[in-house]
């Protein structure tokens, strides 16, 4: 291997983005934040649009401050959420900002049912049916006549599009290819199938192309403007839990947790997984970074406490420190009322605390009243639902997970790293928080040739974080209200 190079690693979530440079000293990578910045959608009537200009404009601040802080990175790289893109016109420019995933709604996934069986498109695509993938969202323009989708030439993913704007290069990452449930898992190529049954032209879409690639440099005028080199530019990752999931320290038989917004629970495989126990259970199969699979489920995260947060903050007039709402959580009672997170009316945005109070009422519960019950209700019934998936990717690997490995921002909340240990009854290991950078840095090393494929990187990844271990205590409480969360989603179907 060579010896200290610097990383430039893009990780923009739906709520914020960050610039984070890597600096591989041969053995380890270190990394040194140089930019954040918030990052939400706008409401316009029934729709939601990122503002793409200002993410933009982030992002070169971000090279800047690189630059100031004297750092020299060789290379940058980009990974966003996976579902939403960007429309290109013939001369390349963007047509309209990309829609959010956030205001999806049912009528455009049901009237897809109707030209291509589910089942088909699970077996063809290996993608649970979930009303904001691309391929509803591209149908819900379809059946209104959208004009941008007719004047369209290309179609880029998010992370790929912000790429395109700062290097010109064009692609699309295979990792966020399969997110979109157009992808065809047996060739890893478009699915002419869906697209022409759907109405969704197929000439917009960009050839796939694999993490720990270069693609190109930043753009000569831009990085004249801001005073930086034309450094190169790698395809990382560029979904966020695929880069997460490179990062992972693990070994043996374990089953791994991108915990954030979303918690994303999940396996490796070299092969989808199509069985109808797959199917039935709602589990998707997107991609690694080593053009593999993750048999993995998509568990609303701590979206929910995040919607409590703002209505607590809202309602108080006084902001609501995390550490303050786990305080909350830790003094309250213990498994007193159980939701499912994955419940429909917690998708959306509003009251969340009303709508959990709603649920326990409807379900014949305890009604959570008090900050803390409500904040222990949501941390407590996340960690069962990480028993469901547990439980449930056991039989997809076809022997029981050994143990549990959770990456993300969601590690910080020790509390919950406690309940998940102790719901599932396995040794979790935490670590590092910083997975999708990290992943996002380890293929840009491959990209460079500083590291031979994903083996190599996670021997980086081991001897660059350091990693927490909960022991699980279980007991028959945990027991009985996994009883219950099975009752609850059993009379939700």
């Amino acid at each position: 291997m060579k010896q200290h190079q610097e990383f430039l690693a893009f990780d923009i979530g739906a709520s914020n983005g960050r610039g984070i440079i890597g600096r591989f000293d041969g053995e380890k990578v270190h990394l040194h934040r140089v930019g954040s910045f918030e990052n939400n959608f706008v409401p316009q009537g029934e729709l939601g649009y990122w503002d793409l200009p200002h993410i933009i404009s982030q992002m070169k601040g971000c090279f800047v401050a690189a630059w100031e802080q004297s750092f020299d990175p060789c290379c940058f790289g980009i990974d966003t959420w996976g579902v939403d893109y960007g429309l290109l016109d013939e001369k390349g420019v963007l047509i309209e900002n990309p829609r959010a995933y956030r205001v999806a709604t049912d009528q455009e996934m049901q009237a897809a049912w109707q030209v291509i069986d589910k089942r088909a498109m699970f077996e063809k695509t290996g993608i649970a049916a979930l009303n904001f993938n691309t391929v509803y969202q591209l149908y819900r323009r379809v059946l209104s006549g959208d004009e941008a989708l007719k004047k369209a030439k290309t179609l880029l993913m998010m992370p790929d599009l912000l790429g395109y704007h700062l290097t010109g290069a064009m692609g699309t990452e295979y990792t966020n290819a399969t997110t979109t449930g157009l992808m065809d898992v047996h060739t890893r190529t478009w699915s002419g199938e869906i697209l022409s049954a759907l109405g969704i032209p197929e000439g917009i879409f960009t050839p796939i192309d694999r993490a720990g690639t270069l693609r190109g440099t930043l753009k000569a005028d831009i990085a004249a403007a801001l005073g930086v080199p034309q450094v190169a530019y790698a395809a990382v990752g560029t979904h966020d839990t695929s880069s997460a999931v490179a990062a992972i320290p693990g070994r043996g038989n374990f089953a791994f947790c991108s915990s954030g917004t979303w918690s994303l629970f999940g396996v490796e495989t070299a092969q989808p997984v199509l069985s109808d126990f797959v199917y039935e259970s709602g589990f998707s199969n997107e991609g690694t970074v080593q053009g593999g699979f993750r048999p993995l489920k998509n568990i609303m995260g701590l979206w929910l406490i995040q919607e409590c947060r703002r209505e607590w903050t809202r309602e108080d007039g006084k902001e609501y420190h995390w550490d303050e709402v786990q305080a909350l959580a830790k003094d309250a009672p213990m498994l007193q009322s159980i939701i499912d997170p994955d419940e429909p009316r917690f998708f959306t945005a509003g009251n969340m605390p009303g709508k959990i109070r709603d649920y326990c009422r409807e379900t014949g519960q305890k009604v959570p009243l008090t900050r803390g019950e409500i904040a222990r209700t949501v941390y407590e019934s996340l960690a069962l639902k990480y028993r469901w998936a547990v439980e449930r990717l056991g039989e997809i690997r076809g022997s029981a997970i050994e143990s549990l490995n959770i990456v993300g921002g969601g590690i910080q909340n020790k509390l919950l790293n406690q309940m998940a240990a102790d719901a599932t009854g396995l040794p979790t290991t935490v670590g590092p928080i910083e997975g999708a950078v990290l992943g996002n840095i380890l293929m840009q090393m491959q990209a460079m040739g500083l590291v031979a494929g994903l083996e190599e990187a996670r021997a980086v990844a081991r001897q660059s974080v350091e990693t927490s271990l909960y022991v699980p205590h279980t007991n028959d409480q945990w027991l009985d209200a996994y009883g219950k969360l099975e009752q609850l989603m059993e009379a939700g179907k």
